[in-house]
């Protein structure tokens, strides 16, 4: 690939400007030297040489973070006036406000730590922190508080933990380190064996498929949708979702991508016709959605309609400027408007416009995700930037496509506006992964010319 020319042009502006620093303030040159040399993709060599700050990276990033954190305060107080007002919960709505803050705060905190961390640390935490993640959730089936006939969550006195969603976040920066770990000789192997299983120990073409693609690149993903499918559909299908598109952009050959698309289809017939793990709701909720398109809904008694239909009430009530704050009428017909109909509801009370400027905000993650991947040196932190940005952009798309009709419900949240203490934290974690690497990429753009791109030779 041909080299950009300007990079020359900023190692000659760099230079000039190094020289008209006076000669006592530069650094000793023998150091300086040493450590670029040495420095790894994920950088260090600019730490110390500035004042401590607190929000370093992206500042963009930061303030898609801090508006998504006020509008969720917005949703939550509003949205939990039905259950303030339950008789059986004998709270106020500043309770359940308290706790948002509360929630907000410690997440805020842990993520201004996790982006001071060096992305060094995230490849060598990549592994065990996957396993972790994986006998975390199994264990939820043993150990775990089931609702509404699924077990999602691990009581830890008065919260509750969520691992499925450590687990999205862990399976992203294993397969991150995987695919980064074989760019020399990616696009030559193959990951997806041959469908006739009976060969995969006696053939050695087979064998090598599964040492060199499929075992540690292959296996990581499908462990973590399998372990996740009993209790969470939709999530497993997230996990595979991004990873899939990972893949692509770690140049898997194009071929093997779409064997997989190939087997996911297959795995879905196997599951539904075996009527695996939660099916049977699966399979009611695609049957009422397919029922809403094709059946008109304008007698039936309000009482009969289901939460989708009450959402697309909300949205239309909620016409071009919204009903305010606090004034949506839906919110009592709903049974989760806090977290699975959270834009329907931010539709109802604010508003078409700011809806679209919402949805927006999740989008201009991604393409930040991408601004920060372009200026990575190595793979690692770029794969895991990427990832990363697709598992938070992903989600939110498919939270919001469940609240216009157009897939059948999913119960995702919408990422840090949703009520749920487990997402907003690990999505918090997400963010400040993202920041680290921003950082670094920062930091390295101050020390030495621009680093080559993640597919230059």
């Amino acid at each position: 690939m041909v080299r950009d020319e300007s990079r020359y042009d900023d190692r000659a502006t760099a230079e000039a400007a190094r020289d008209a620093v006076p000669r006592g303030s530069r650094r000793t040159s023998g150091s300086g030297d040493a450590a670029s040399g040495e420095e790894c993709a994920c950088g260090t060599g600019a730490a110390g040489k500035s004042g401590f700050r607190l929000f370093t990276g992206d500042r963009v990033l930061w303030i898609i973070v801090a508006a998504l954190a006020v509008i969720s305060v917005l949703v939550v107080y509003s949205s939990t006036a039905k259950m303030a007002y339950d008789a059986h919960t004998a709270r106020t709505t500043a309770h359940f406000l308290r706790q948002q803050l509360l929630l907000l705060v410690v997440s805020l905190l842990i993520m201004v730590a996790v982006q001071k961390i060096n992305c060094r640390i995230y490849n060598l935490l990549a592994r065990p922190a996957y396993f972790l993640s994986v006998v975390l959730t199994v264990a939820v089936y043993f150990i775990g508080a089931t609702t509404n006939g699924a077990a999602r969550w691990i009581p830890l006195g008065p919260f509750q933990f969520q691992p499925s969603e450590a687990l999205k976040v862990a399976t992203v920066l294993f397969l991150a380190q995987q695919l980064a770990g074989r760019q020399s000789k990616i696009d030559k192997i193959r990951i997806v064996p041959t469908w006739k299983f009976w060969t995969w120990r006696s053939s050695p073409v087979q064998r090598k498929i599964w040492r060199e693609g499929a075992r540690p690149i292959l296996l990581p993903v499908v462990v973590s949708a399998m372990v996740i499918f009993p209790a969470h559909t939709s999530s497993a299908v997230l996990v595979c979702l991004a990873s899939w598109v990972m893949m692509l952009i770690g140049r898997v050959r194009f071929g093997e991508l779409v064997k997989l698309v190939g087997w996911g289809v297959a795995a879905i017939v196997v599951i539904m016709t075996l009527n695996l793990g939660r099916s049977e709701t699966a399979e009611g909720r695609v049957s009422t959605w397919i029922h809403l398109w094709t059946k008109s809904q304008t007698e039936k008694p309000i009482e009969h309609l289901s939460d989708t239909e009450r959402s697309m009430i909300a949205i239309y009530n909620g016409g071009i400027l919204g009903e305010g704050a606090g004034q949506s009428a839906m919110r009592v017909e709903m049974i989760h408007p806090e977290s699975d109909y959270a834009y329907a509801f931010f539709v109802e009370e604010y508003g078409f416009i700011l809806a679209v400027l919402l949805l927006m905000l999740y989008l201009w993650v991604f393409f930040r995700g991408i601004e920060i991947f372009r200026r990575c040196g190595t793979a690692f932190p770029g794969l895991l930037v990427l990832g990363l940005a697709l598992l938070i952009t992903c989600q939110a798309l498919l939270h919001i496509m469940v609240t216009v009709n157009l897939i059948p419900e999913t119960g995702q949240t919408l990422p840090l506006i949703s009520r749920g203490g487990s997402s907003m934290l690990f999505t918090m974690i997400a963010f400040g992964m993202i920041l680290s690497v921003s950082r670094q990429n920062d930091e390295q753009s101050h020390d030495r010319p621009k680093s080559e791109t993640l597919y230059e030779k």
